[in-house]
């Protein structure tokens, strides 16, 4: 399926861009993520990443569908 991946802030960085589309077989965002892992370290296992679905936040293992696009984010603090 093809899908739209977006990435923000220093996830963005280390990506080395703002989006792409993609060709994937993984079935849920947990299974992106772990596809991704190549493309940046700011997405492994572990460290504190935001994740949205279509633009509505969700968890990393909610599935995917064709056109579907995805943002990965670090979370935000403020003061």
């Amino acid at each position: 399926m093809n899908i739209v991946v977006r990435y923000f802030a220093s996830i963005r960085e280390a990506a080395g861009t703002a989006s792409e589309s993609l060709d994937t077989e993984a079935g849920t965002i947990a299974e992106l993520r772990t596809v991704l892992l190549a493309l940046a370290e700011a997405l492994a296992p572990g460290r504190a990443v935001r994740m949205a679905l279509n633009q509505q936040l969700v968890h990393e293992h909610a599935g995917l569908a064709e056109g579907d696009e995805v943002a990965f984010f670090p979370p935000v603090t403020g003061g």
